[in-house]
């Protein structure tokens, strides 16, 4: 289901800042992304207890904020603290594109209830009962409409939210390519460039490891993880709704994909 006239708003005039040059105590500033969210406030308050992102800390939120899971408002509210505390750059997601059009009647409303935005318009009721866009807080629309990015670039990496067309630079990728196409359809990009996307949930609860790419949704609002990748480092920290952290690093994963002996962790760490 995509929406047919949608439109970001906004020029987004942060979206190729080369971060890495900078330092911070102990080595390079990290460069932190966390998939998809679909509001799971516990396991991102969890996820980032563990992470603990500092203001010269790049964190790039990949979209899918709202929907399916209980607490759309609370994933909101955080990524707003978030933009006083660390260098946030949010990416828009397809459910986000939902939200709007489905708030602006530019797409039916009950197509969008069918596919989370039921549990989105409760999270914002007082009674938690009331499907009622009154409740709906403008200043998370606001975030969502104004300060949302379509995509973020790094030295030696391509964040989006869903996937890029491997021919064509980000600042002319169409909608249909950032937030609609799955992960199956990925390619190497033409600059290079490690793409790292959400959008595709992969229900193993494991990120998708290819050569180009990365894909950090592990079903958070299901039965699996919500994921966060210091992708300097190569480490991935992930949290669930029931507050338990799992932690492995990028070789974790390329020697289970190349099957190899080594398997992630399957209970919290000491």
């Amino acid at each position: 289901m995509k929406p047919s006239r949608w439109r970001p708003s906004h020029v987004c005039l942060q979206n190729s800042v080369y971060a890495c040059a900078r330092t911070r105590k102990g080595g390079l500033m990290r460069i932190l992304a966390i998939g998809d969210i679909h509001g799971c406030s516990i396991a991102l308050q969890t996820l980032l207890d563990a992470v603990k992102p500092g203001s010269d800390d790049v964190l790039i939120t990949l979209g899918d904020y709202v929907d399916r899971g209980p607490d759309s408002k609370g994933v909101i509210s955080i990524l707003l603290d978030l933009e006083k505390t660390t260098q946030l750059k949010p990416l828009l997601g397809n459910h986000e594109i939902l939200f709007i059009d489905a708030m602006s009647e530019q797409l039916d409303v009950e197509a969008w209830l069918r596919v989370g935005g039921r549990e989105t318009l409760l999270s914002y009721a007082p009674d938690r009962t009331t499907l009622s866009w009154n409740h709906v807080s403008p200043e998370h629309m606001e975030f969502l409409n104004e300060r949302c990015l379509r995509h973020w670039e790094s030295d030696k990496h391509l964040f989006v939210h869903a996937n890029a067309n491997a021919v064509f630079p980000l600042k002319e990728q169409s909608d249909d390519w950032l937030f609609w196409t799955r992960f199956d359809d990925s390619y190497p990009h033409v600059s290079g460039k490690t793409m790292i996307c959400g959008h595709t949930a992969q229900k193993s609860g494991i990120p998708s490891l290819r050569p180009h790419a990365i894909c950090l949704d592990t079903w958070a609002y299901g039965e699996g993880w919500l994921t966060c990748m210091d992708v300097n480092s190569g480490e991935f920290t992930q949290a669930n709704q029931a507050g338990q952290i799992k932690k492995f690093t990028l070789a974790d994963l390329e020697n289970q994909a190349g099957g190899k002996t080594t398997q992630l962790p399957l209970s919290p760490p000491n």
